[in-house]
């Protein structure tokens, strides 16, 4: 895909060999077909960006984006290009956010704001046939979606403030992102989030992990649908089986996605990354789960073996399946039975969701209510990741759906945690986050307030200066039009009475007046100086020469002009023309009048209006204010003078090298945060102008 959009967050410009291969094949089949060669049949077309939509009109409908659409002038614009496309149906957003090491601000550009849905939908549904849950009401299991929330261990709580160490360390020393950076952080969360063994073997098994909260429910569940052989999915993406010690070869080792794709680093981590598959395995056992109602999915490396495996769980001889979006995703059909399904992380792309609760709410399902558990840990990661994923449904719930979609949405686009994110949930004071928020929104606001204030400034100006003027000059022009229009209509224009005086002689030939004209261009001894060249419907006529063509210019009130050239019957149609042209300029002029007038009153209107945000921006500014000072004064122990003298030296003592295994310092973290630099766009007009 060729495009100008250079380092705008949510186009990709990398390549895949796959996805060339497709194009190829698709345009080879629309070629010998006709263009009804190729089909589609996808539950998640848009899996995590909006830009996807274009990849897949490509596939399916390169005709009609080569062809275009007709703009409102009636001219035809291709869409075939990405850019054409885009600029169509998107925006660039350049928007102040907090860098991703935590060390100020930057102005980032996305590709996020989409326009034009209704006619995008249209022009997708040429193709697409979007057939809903609401739209097909097809057979399927009722689900309930039940969320299991967990507290941290001890040591996970630390471990996250150890992971906001690493983001602080990252925002003060600009290490090197080969090193360690967020996304490292934001993988490690995720780890640490699921079972805090993978991030450290040594430690020991938490109890009140919702790994054993995922252990009980699926215990509970098989005991209560023994009698009907219920069976269940385990959804786990990270710490898949890849690494496990009793796997030998190396062809048998797989790779999950983008978070678990690297081998472990020690011989520890190694086997602790199929802990928490194995870890359920055994639990179940031991529990009373036989162990050959227990499967995972990675063991099933080749097509039949996966046919066999799914033929057992739809009949009920496995009754427990654990396995990775990737490998237990689409193309999984073992809903006979299922009657539950335990979602153990939270996968980066909406799309990996929809594949997980499809494989149970579908048809063919025997029962008709199932359950889907989602495991969070308080205090972790998981809480964004949910949110996140949570976001970029919106929008594309939007679009996917039965109803006329809002005529524009908002994309959401990330993959890593910022600094400020991880040092809310490792302090658990999510007034952190909120003062970063704050301070973006404020720039925003006093951004959009100077913009407005410059604006103000240039109506201002154009109601005190540019509209009078503007208006004084039409009038003139007008008056001057309406003197010549009674001296043109009194000297009509007759076929078989035509009449021209050039240079004292009078024609009624008009050939021949046009070879008088030229003559007395030859003639002409002094381009700098007009020539009088005699008359033409009461108007006198005057010959110029401006250093390329020669004109003539016909003045009563106002002067009206014609560009001579070589054809001497055409020179004197130019002429009759431009005096032709009066009633209609008459008539513009007139209009343009009263375009002035409306555009002066809008201008003084606009001149007065008030800034729209003045609230909002009041409102936040002093809500800012307040958390700067509650929390500067709770650092220093003035926080609301609860504190007592007593207190005092404990805190002096707190902050020695001693805590280093508490909480990292609030105030500290704030001293170091880089305020945003506002930016003041227009032009400033006086001294009174406001000062940001």
């Amino acid at each position: 895909m060729h495009t100008k959009m250079r380092n705008v967050a949510g186009i990709s410009q990398t390549k895949a060999q796959k996805s060339s291969d497709m194009f190829a094949k698709c345009r080879y089949m629309d070629e010998i077909t006709g263009g009804r060669g190729v089909v589609f049949a996808t539950g998640t077309p848009v899996s995590n960006s909006m830009v996807e939509l274009y990849t897949m009109m490509r596939y399916l409908q390169y005709n009609m984006l080569e062809q275009g659409y007709q703009d409102s002038t009636g001219k035809t614009r291709s869409l075939k290009h990405f850019d054409n496309w885009a600029a169509t149906f998107g925006e660039q957003v350049t928007a102040v956010e907090l860098k991703p090491e935590g060390t100020g601000f930057r102005l980032k550009t996305r590709f996020a704001r989409f326009y034009n849905l209704p006619e995008l939908m249209n022009l997708w549904k040429e193709a697409a046939d979007i057939q809903t849950a609401d739209m097909l009401k097809l057979p399927v299991p009722e689900a309930e979606y039940i969320t299991i929330q967990t507290e941290p261990s001890e040591a996970q709580k630390k471990m996250v403030e150890g992971l906001a160490e690493r983001a602080e360390k990252i925002r003060r020393e600009k290490i090197d992102p080969s090193l360690d950076n967020m996304l490292k952080i934001t993988s490690d969360g995720r780890k640490l989030a699921l079972d805090q063994r993978i991030m450290n073997p040594l430690l020991p098994d938490d109890p009140g992990s919702k790994v054993n909260a995922c252990v009980e429910n699926v215990f509970q569940i098989w005991q209560e649908s023994t009698p009907s052989k219920g069976t269940q999915l385990i959804f786990s993406d990270l710490s898949t089986p890849k690494g496990r010690a009793d796997q030998k070869k190396e062809t048998e080792k797989e790779t999950e996605g983008p978070d678990d794709g690297k081998e472990p680093e020690t011989g520890e981590e190694t086997v602790m990354e199929a802990s928490v598959y194995e870890d359920i395995r055994k639990k179940l056992i031991a529990k009373g789960i036989p162990a050959e109602e227990i499967a995972f999915i990675h063991d099933a490396n080749t097509e039949n073996q996966k046919a066999e495996l799914f033929a057992k769980v739809r009949s009920g001889q496995v009754r427990v399946l654990l396995g990775s979006t990737q490998k237990m995703g689409a193309g999984t059909n073992v809903q006979t039975k299922l009657i539950a399904s335990h979602d153990l992380d939270c996968p980066w792309r909406p799309a990996d969701l929809e594949q997980r609760a499809g494989r149970i709410v579908r048809r063919g399902n025997e029962n008709s209510h199932v359950k889907i558990f989602r495991y969070v840990t308080k205090g972790t990661f998981d809480a964004y990741t949910w949110g996140l994923v949570e976001s970029k449904q919106k929008f594309i719930g939007q679009i996917m759906t039965s109803k006329s979609p809002a005529r524009s949405i908002e994309d959401v686009d990330a993959t890593a945690l910022s600094y400020a994110e991880v040092k809310m949930l490792a302090t658990g004071d999510q007034r952190i986050k909120e003062k970063m928020d704050l301070d973006i929104q404020v720039t925003k606001l006093k951004m959009l307030k100077s913009n407005h204030t410059a604006q103000q400034y240039e109506m201002q100006d154009k109601v005190r200066g540019y509209y009078p003027n503007k208006i004084k000059e039409t009038e003139l022009l007008i008056d001057c039009l309406k003197a010549d229009l009674p001296l043109l209509e009194a000297h009509p224009v007759k076929e078989d009475a035509f009449n021209m005086e050039v240079m004292g002689t009078v024609y009624t030939d008009r050939k021949e007046a046009g070879q008088a004209i030229v003559a007395a261009c030859r003639l002409m001894d002094d381009p700098d100086r007009d020539v009088e060249l005699g008359s033409y419907r009461g108007f006198p006529m005057k010959l110029s020469f401006d250093g390329t063509k020669f004109k003539v210019t016909m003045k009563q009130h106002l002067t009206h002009t014609a560009e001579l050239s070589s054809d001497v019957v055409g020179n004197i149609t130019r002429i009759n023309n431009a005096l032709e042209k009066i009633p209609q300029s008459l008539k513009n002029h007139q209009e343009n009048l009263e375009r002035l007038h409306t555009e002066l009153e809008s201008a003084k209107e606009e001149a007065e209006r008030p800034f729209p945000q003045e609230e909002e921006l009041a409102e936040k500014s002093a809500r800012l204010a307040e958390l700067n000072t509650v929390l500067d004064n709770e650092e220093k122990g003035r926080g609301s003078g609860k504190e007592t003298p007593e207190e005092e030296p404990r805190r002096e003592e707190s902050e020695t090298p001693e805590r280093a295994a508490g909480k990292p310092s609030i105030l500290k973290s704030l001293k170091e945060y880089e305020r945003p630099t506002p930016v003041i766009s227009g032009r400033e007009k006086s001294q009174e102008r406001e000062v940001i």
